[in-house]
């Protein structure tokens, strides 16, 4: 078991597959959009190494991420080899959407459980405005694929920002309730090089949740996964909304993961610049004992919680490059 010194059991990782991505959003990246090179991007017989290494401490969840891990080749085999690793019940994924709707047949039959889908508008000019993409429609088609894929839950990750899209917050409550998806308002948080984030941008939870209760009636449900989402049921319907407030309220007694980036670098808080090697590890052929020491060395040297310095920074490296 991955307990680190402060209590919590680590027993999820999300591993980024990629830094590559198919949409340019802008609170993700400003400027030039230069990649990883193949050679320094983890391999998939490696990260199916370091699954069953984690798996053995205790590790039953995986998500894949990106960058968007839809455009790396050969991601279903990557999901089948997880998926039929001892200890692993539960492997999902994040994605924006765009390719979801043919690949998710697949996807489903190499043992996807779960999908989230990253949203931000439901408003055809303002997603392309925001995505630098005209791919709205791929998008939906995505979701409506999955429904009838009988994928569950779907969950619809929408980061509200004010002035741009926070008048959308029903237009996405009506979409969870009348859709069956569980949609998950996140707080703006900063990252790498965007120059878009500011504090006065941020909607808090409790704003967004004030809204939608004005409208609709919420009960709460149960938060089975332990993760950092206060979700409550939409009532009358199979909906129901969250709320990820990684600014205004402390979510980290509750954090449950690490992350390893595309590159080998296992990251054990998000709010953190701060990285552990285990590619090298892996490339010169390091035991599986010493391995499996390095990350029960990670795990003890997670930080308590992303206030610890008095306030929030802005991360240096972008989602893409971390892993959403």
């Amino acid at each position: 078991m991955l307990v680190d010194q402060y209590n919590r059991v680590i027993d999820y990782v999300r591993i980024s597959v990629t830094d590559r991505c198919n949409l340019r959003c802008k609170y993700c990246v400003d400027g030039d959009f230069p990649f990883t090179s193949h050679e320094e991007v983890l391999r998939y017989e490696e990260i199916v190494r370091f699954v069953k290494i984690c798996s053995g401490l205790g590790v039953t969840k995986i998500r894949l991420t990106g960058g968007e891990p839809l455009t790396r080749k050969g991601i279903s085999f990557l999901l089948k080899e997880i998926s039929s690793t001892e200890g692993i019940s539960d492997v999902s994924l994040t994605t924006n959407g765009v390719l979801l709707g043919k690949k998710i047949l697949e996807l489903k039959e190499a043992g996807l459980k779960r999908v989230n889908i990253s949203l931000d508008s439901l408003k055809r000019e303002r997603f392309s405005e925001i995505t630098r993409t005209d791919a709205y429609d791929e998008v939906l088609m995505g979701i409506e694929k999955a429904i009838y894929a009988g994928i569950r839950p779907i969950k619809i990750n929408t980061v509200v920002i004010k002035g741009f899209n926070d008048d959308e917050i029903l237009d996405f409550a009506r979409l969870a309730k009348k859709w069956g998806l569980e949609v998950r308002f996140i707080e703006f948080m900063p990252f790498g090089d965007s120059a878009l984030w500011d504090n006065s941008k941020i909607v808090p939870s409790r704003e967004i949740e004030e809204r939608i209760r004005a409208v609709y009636p919420l009960e709460p449900l149960s938060n089975t996964t332990r993760g950092p989402a206060k979700v409550y049921g939409i009532k009358g319907s199979e909906g129901s909304v969250g709320f990820i407030s990684p600014i205004s309220s402390h979510i980290c007694s509750e954090c449950n993961r690490i992350r390893l980036t595309s590159t080998g670098m296992i990251r054990p808080c998000l709010f953190s610049d701060t990285e552990y090697d285990v590619k090298e590890l892996i490339r010169r052929n390091a035991s599986d004992d010493e391995i499996r020491t390095f990350v029960k060395d990670v795990v003890k040297v997670k930080p308590e919680n992303k206030h610890e310095m008095g306030q929030i920074r802005k991360c240096q490296r972008n989602l893409r490059n971390i892993g959403g």
